[in-house]
């Protein structure tokens, strides 16, 4: 499953909420694009999940542009405002609901035996802000693809958690590794810290400001 942004924007200028992007990911192949505006990750993962449509270039879904078919392929995870837990949740009380969205048994039972086979026993009460950002990957992308027809994801700065940058990219490589198409929207300081190239950037598109690390 081929995922392509082609030259996909929002908006046009300086201040545009999307410059043009230009990125690819397949079964095996993991997809990193840098966004470094304050909304710009948000809208990022919004048009490449096929929730929003880019106003310039294309999104694909093994070359077609079917935002239905990609909607229902690819998850959006920890997106904020969008696909963001609250972090004063639980790890169990996380898991609860994305079962019971994915329409699966979310009893005490089920979600101890999820949260026990994702390593995360010793976690199941800690709150999802206080979560070390490996795990709280693994957790948010392990829920999503439960979810029916999910073959992909979407997955949006995880480096704004902190800690270290090699460590969820391992929670993304095994996904990967199971024929997930995963698409990590993330900061070009992430990018380097993991020895990432950057993303081919459209030659019209408008260089970026870089900003504060988050973390």
């Amino acid at each position: 499953m081929r995922l392509e942004l082609l030259g996909a924007a929002v908006g046009d200028g300086p201040g545009a909420p999307l410059a043009p992007l230009t990125v690819t990911a397949d079964r095996g192949i993991p997809g990193f694009v840098a966004v470094e505006t304050e909304n710009g990750p948000t809208v990022a993962s919004l048009v490449a999940g096929g929730r929003m449509a880019p106003e310039r270039g294309r999104v694909l879904l093994d070359g077609s542009d079917d935002a239905d078919a990609i909607r229902a392929s690819f998850a959006l995870v920890d997106t904020p405002g969008v696909a963001e837990p609250f972090g004063s949740l639980t790890v169990s009380q996380v898991a609860r609901e994305e079962l019971a969205l994915a329409g699966l048994r979310s009893d005490r039972a089920s979600v101890s035996l999820l949260v026990e086979s994702l390593g995360l026993d010793e976690h199941r009460r800690t709150r999802l802000h206080a979560l070390p950002t490996e795990n709280r990957v693994r957790l948010l992308t392990e829920l999503a693809v439960l979810r029916p027809d999910v073959r992909g994801v979407v997955l949006t700065t995880p480096e704004r958690h902190g800690g270290d940058v090699h460590a969820w990219l391992g929670v993304v490589d095994d996904l990967v590794a199971r024929d997930y198409t995963v698409l990590t929207v993330t900061s070009y300081a992430a990018l380097a810290q993991a020895s990432i190239p950057s993303p081919d950037v459209d030659d019209d598109a408008p260089s970026p400001t870089p900003e504060s690390d988050p973390s």
